[in-house]
């Protein structure tokens, strides 16, 4: 079941309004994020430069609230390298949802420079900024690929390995950044590492795009399916509510013990990419049955990838009481529709 807005609501303790910062905000997740922080009348600062993020996600959002909510939208646009933006935006802000970061395994290893320039001084500089607001809650994206080279499943937080790409390096130092302004600097910060997030305004196009939004494009629109290696690695996909919901729970925790810390933000289900094609076509085949005629080629094993990722999601629970509202098939049953909008407009009006 969806996580309400009722429940957002009584996380806000009855209401209450409060400022908040989302960087990345017109990327996949921050468009997530700002457009259920206004349906719940939240005032939000938004910042993003659009190197990765879109205007059209923003237009979803805005259609999504409405003329009134979105009024309590302050969008900048800029970049996280600037420290000044990063001073400008966390002014007055209780809370921060840094989501802006160059994603990708590949992209960093094909540009180390661009992704480091990103991940980490950018993130320093908002980390900076926001202890100097004294924000109550830095909340930050970390990543999975932290967990590098270890190869015990579940992946638990304390257990990390060598990381295996520039991007990895990047996540990891966010997470020294943050433990050494906590002790240094008392500043309040909680990171979640995302477990293969995906729904609804994630790029399907371009060299570095998502599995999920690619083979939804290439099964709606009759192009070959790309499957890197031999399609038994295996992946813990997370449906974008629960990535949301994470955030918000990070964001207004009130233990002591749950803050200063890094989650596993995933649903604990393992799913081989020979799995995840098949469940994609079994959901498309009753109103787009050429799904099932796409033709699949297997490719090399991409380099720097893990083989296999499961997370132990315990620890949020335990600390911030988060329960993921999807599982991987409810989550690309919920997907699909918008990709059948994007990519077949004629199929979705028989079909939604």
């Amino acid at each position: 079941m969806q996580f309400t807005k009722s429940q957002y609501a009584r996380l806000l303790a009855e209401g209450a309004s409060h400022r908040w910062v989302v960087t990345g905000a017109a990327g996949f997740i921050g468009s997530h994020l700002v457009e259920t922080l206004l349906g719940l009348d939240q005032e939000v600062a938004a910042l993003d430069n659009f190197a990765t993020g879109s205007r059209a996600n923003l237009e979803h959002v805005r259609a999504a609230v409405g003329e009134q909510r979105w009024g309590r939208l302050r969008f900048v646009e800029a970049d996280i390298r600037d420290e000044r933006a990063c001073r400008e935006i966390c002014e007055g802000a209780q809370f921060v949802l840094h989501q802006a970061a160059l994603g990708s395994v590949p992209r960093s290893l094909a540009d180390p420079i661009t992704s480091n320039a990103a991940n980490v001084t950018g993130f320093l500089n908002m980390l900076v900024a926001a202890r100097d607001a004294k924000v109550t809650r830095f909340v930050y994206a970390a990543s999975s690929s932290t967990y590098g080279d270890h190869p015990a499943l579940p992946k638990v937080e304390e257990n990390i390995g060598n990381p295996l790409s520039p991007y990895a390096v990047t996540k990891l130092v966010n997470e020294l950044y943050a433990n050494v302004f906590a002790r240094s600097y008392a500043t309040p910060s909680i990171g979640l590492r995302y477990f293969n997030v995906f729904g609804p305004r994630q790029d399907p196009d371009g060299a570095y795009a998502a599995v999920i939004p690619k083979w939804a494009r290439a099964l709606l629109c009759g192009e070959e399916v790309v499957i890197n290696g031999d399609g038994e690695s295996s992946r813990d996909f997370c449906f974008i509510e629960n990535a949301v919901q994470a955030n918000l729970r990070a964001a207004l925790v009130t233990d002591p013990q749950a803050v200063n810390q890094v989650y596993n933000v995933a649903v604990g289900q393992q799913t081989s990419l020979n799995r995840l094609l098949a469940m994609m076509r079994e959901i498309l085949q009753g109103s787009y049955p050429q799904a099932a005629e796409v033709r699949v080629r297997y490719g090399d094993f991409r380099s720097g990838d893990v083989r296999h990722s499961l997370a132990d999601t315990s620890k949020a629970a335990r600390l911030l009481g988060y329960a993921p509202s999807h599982d991987i098939r409810a989550g690309l049953e919920q997907a699909m529709p918008w990709y059948i909008r994007r990519f077949q407009p004629a199929l979705a009006e028989k079909v939604i």
